[in-house]
């Protein structure tokens, strides 16, 4: 390797057919930059699908009431029927497979004109009706006060925390909310804090920005909505699946409610397990495709390099013929070859990295442009194209492979190379 000159001729040959040489080392070079491009570009698309859910809990899920469509026990298909606060206690009770369970209120009936008035000001917003365990399934910051307690539940506090829309339309710019009051539905409420979700693009319910939430004890009594429970959020126990639980709490809500146990459709749900699980699986589709497409272009690629180097093996077998005359061994030969090969792939390969890092950095500054003038909650599909160390290192790694593997068949076909034919040779 560090024969002077064996480089001397390494460079003599590349120089004699630069132009045979170039087209040759595109297709390393190609295979390379794809191979870059297009893992980088993946992780982006996995970034920006992920940075949606990034601190929800993703062992989570949400069960809600439905029409029935089988008729069981005397009662018509199609009947509607609500889950109460007696089935959250039954769920408690005999699913000790759930961790955190979260009923909620959607007050769809409370969004009617102008519902939330403080003072002069005034705003049509959603009002929902939580538990404090809900920021344990979608976490939240609070810029100003504090959070739903389980003293509010206990007591049924006419207390609230507001959305930072809520807060933007009802006060002024950094006025501080805490201890103010403002009138959902006619009714007093003390505003307790202001939230930030951690999770701005996913809005179960409603636009987490344009709600009032009221304490959910509080909100069935000042609103008569008795014991009823609109759905309800959960996250199983570490080891457990979402899918086991909510087929564990599934029989307690048909026996309840006398539902059908054939009746698919009479209870609703949504388990975001499984669709990480989905997402994953298809990153994972994404991700083969991608090598299997840089590994065949660098296949493709080092085909070529080996077409070059026997090309360079014909030329040079006076060359090679002299060389085993004057007692060069065989492996003088493969080695010279080899360096040859390797540092014709090394070279271009290192300029396709080089490249495709570099547009990788380009789209990267690009989108982070973009993103200083689009709001938070807006869906973003596209975050941080990145390659990491070890692919680098494996693209690397298979850039001296790919070499060896491109020279090792001309330099066997040199070396078998009688002396005496290869003097002869024109």
């Amino acid at each position: 390797m560090f024969d002077k000159d064996r480089w001397q001729e390494i460079f003599s040959a590349i120089k004699k057919n630069k132009l045979r040489s170039v087209l040759t080392a595109f297709g390393v070079f190609w295979a390379i930059f794809m191979l870059i491009v297009m893992t980088g570009s993946g992780n982006g698309l996995k970034n920006g699908v992920y940075e949606g859910v990034k601190d929800f809990a993703t062992n989570s899920g949400f069960m809600w009431a439905d029409n029935t469509t089988v008729s069981y026990e005397g009662f018509k298909r199609g009947r509607s029927w609500q889950i109460n606060n007696d089935d959250i206690e039954a769920i408690i009770d005999q699913v000790p497979e759930v961790e955190v369970i979260s009923p909620r209120l959607n007050g769809w009936n409370l969004r009617s004109g102008e519902n939330i008035v403080r003072g002069k000001r005034s705003g049509a917003f959603n009002v929902m009706g939580d538990y404090p365990t809900y920021r344990e399934i979608d976490p939240c910051t609070m810029p100003y006060g504090r959070y739903i307690n389980e003293e509010d539940i206990k007591l049924k506090r006419k207390v609230c925390i507001i959305g930072e829309k809520v807060h933007e339309v009802m006060f002024d710019e950094d006025e501080d909310p805490v201890g103010e009051y403002i009138r959902v539905n006619g009714v007093y409420f003390m505003v307790v804090g202001v939230f930030r979700s951690n999770n701005p693009k996913i809005n179960i319910g409603s636009n987490k920005k344009e709600t009032v939430y009221l304490p959910f004890t509080a909100m069935q009594q000042t609103f008569n909505y008795g014991n009823q429970v609109h759905y309800f959020g959960l996250i199983a126990r570490k080891g457990e699946k979402v899918e086991s639980v909510i087929d564990k709490i599934a029989p307690i809500l048909q026996k309840n409610h006398k539902l059908s146990p054939e009746d698919d459709e009479a209870i609703g749900q949504f388990n975001l397990e499984n669709q990480i699980k989905t997402m994953n699986y298809i990153f994972l589709g994404i991700d083969i495709l991608i090598w299997v497409v840089g590994i065949g272009t660098l296949i493709a690629g080092a085909v070529g390099i080996s077409n070059i180097m026997l090309i360079i093996v014909k030329e040079r077998t006076k060359e090679i013929g002299i060389q085993r005359a004057i007692g060069a061994r065989p492996a003088v030969i493969i080695s010279q070859l080899l360096s040859e090969s390797v540092f014709l792939t090394t070279i271009a390969g290192f300029i396709g990295l080089a490249f495709g890092t570099f547009v990788l950095f380009l789209a990267d500054a690009a989108v982070d442009a973009s993103r200083v003038n689009t709001p938070v909650d807006e869906e973003t599909f596209f975050l941080n194209p990145e390659i990491g160390l070890p692919l680098a290192l494996s693209a690397l790694t298979m850039l001296v492979v790919v070499g060896l593997v491109a020279g090792l068949i001309p330099a066997l076909k040199a070396v078998k190379i009688k002396p005496i034919d290869a003097l002869r040779h024109e």
